[in-house]
């Protein structure tokens, strides 16, 4: 049997990996000539030559032993770096400040981040009855079981840091599904976070010596039937499978797998699943703008002592949000320097409108939020550079819903989905559903 996988991002060189690791012929094709989809990590050089390494994409990944394992049947442990114990302190723009998060659930009821009527109803979530209604997305949900307050100054700042979403239109049932299961099992999210305690496998957020890119780059180079520079023109049933069609031939192959964005598989797919094809057009990915800006060490007041610095829609921030690089990882630049990674842009209205004003206002604009947020004394950056993302991540929104009934039909047909759009948007998600399609 032949799989062909059309796209080589994380899913499709998983997959492909697999696939030849136990024996299986395929063919994988990518329309450009660099694998890796979104992962895409540079190197820069300064004019004063000064190295910095950036993350246009993800930043890290995170995985537990089995995914560390598994890595290093690639060869990669030598080239892992963990992320530093500083970054396990998130940080949320409140009052004009930058103030820690609540990490744990000591710190959530006796710090001062939340109000006592927050407080109190997080108590009183261990005894609230209601269940979740069809539909219900994040916001609703946790409005429902806890309060307004945690919506706004934690659960919006969070999902738009891992969606670039909305919580008032991401579904609960699509995103955070296990919320709904110990609202189920025990009535009380709390209860069940604390009956599972320890239960699942301890995850560790880490990184590459040359970044992100090292893994897709390592996957490809294991592929013997990797066809860079190939995009593919168009598909044709052919008995019980499929003919690719591409610009240097065509291959039949016994089921295909599409691991591509949603606009990529709608155009395909368009003559043979038209009611497909038109749910996939719906599925919205908001844009984005990454933002890399470097300071002296000595001209930034702030101490930089966590992961970075979110901002809640409600404080009507410029920017999404700014991850402290250099503190989580080491040699992202110099060592008298730091790094911010900031992001600009996503699904909330006012953020995607941001996301389109030009880089040079964009720049401008972030080194204004740096300057005035983090005590930055430095009229101008040492180093800025921008990258443009105007179709970031897909949202589970209630569009979604229509396309994930009519995924299962597929496979009737010899045709899979295999791509961050479908059972999770994350990398180690990507990774899983991968590794897992056609084991056993």
């Amino acid at each position: 049997m032949t799989t062909g996988i059309v796209g080589a991002g994380i899913s499709g060189l998983t997959l492909a990996y697999e696939l030849q690791r136990n024996g299986q012929d395929y063919h994988l094709w990518e329309a450009t000539d660099q694998p890796g989809g979104y992962i895409k990590s540079v190197r820069d050089i300064s004019p004063a030559g000064a190295g910095y390494l950036r993350e246009l994409g993800p930043n890290s990944l995170l995985g537990d032993e089995d995914l560390l394992g598994w890595l290093d049947g690639l060869g990669l442990t030598p080239d892992l770096v963990f992320a530093n114990d500083v970054s396990k302190s998130r940080f949320i723009f409140r009052d004009g400040t930058y103030r820690e998060l609540p990490g744990t659930p000591s710190a959530l009821l006796l710090g001062p981040f939340f109000s006592w009527k927050t407080k109190w109803k997080v108590f009183r979530e261990l005894s609230n009855k209601t269940t979740s209604p069809k539909g219900e997305t994040l916001g609703q949900f946790f409005r429902r079981r806890f309060s307004a307050e945690i919506v706004d100054f934690a659960l919006g700042p969070f999902v738009a840091g891992i969606y670039a979403g909305d919580p008032e239109r991401l579904l609960v049932s699509e995103t955070f599904p296990v919320l709904l299961q110990y609202e189920r099992e025990y009535g009380s999210v709390l209860r069940g976070l604390i009956k599972n305690q320890g239960k699942t496998a301890r995850r560790q957020s880490f990184s590459f010596r040359e970044g992100m890119q090292m893994l897709p780059n390592a996957l490809a180079a294991r592929l013997t039937q990797l066809h860079l520079n190939s995009p593919v023109l168009h598909l044709e049933r052919t008995g019980e499978g499929w003919t690719v069609h591409t610009a240097t031939g065509s291959q039949f192959v016994d089921r295909l797998v599409l691991a591509v964005s949603t606009d990529a598989a709608a155009h395909l797919l368009e003559g043979y699943f038209p009611d497909f094809s038109a749910a996939l057009q719906q599925i919205e990915y908001p844009p984005m703008v990454a933002v890399h800006t470097a300071y002296k060490r000595a001209d930034v007041a702030h101490p930089l002592n966590g992961f970075g610095g979110l901002n809640p829609a409600v404080e009507d921030r410029f920017a999404a949000g700014h991850i402290w690089s250099s503190s989580i990882f080491p040699g992202r630049c110099p060592a008298d320097e730091v790094l911010f990674t900031t992001f600009v842009g996503g699904a909330q209205p006012q953020r995607a409108a941001s996301a389109r004003l030009s880089e040079a206002q964009i720049r401008v604009r972030v080194h204004g939020e740096l300057t005035e947020s983090f005590g930055i004394r430095a009229t101008k950056p040492v180093f800025q550079r921008s990258f443009p993302w105007p179709r970031a991540i897909p949202q589970y929104d209630n569009k979604l819903l229509t396309v994930k009934q009519l995924v299962p039909n597929l496979a009737t047909q010899q045709l899979f989905i295999c791509a961050n759009w479908y059972g999770g948007v994350s990398l180690s998600d990507c990774i899983s559903k991968a590794r897992t399609l056609f084991a056993g």
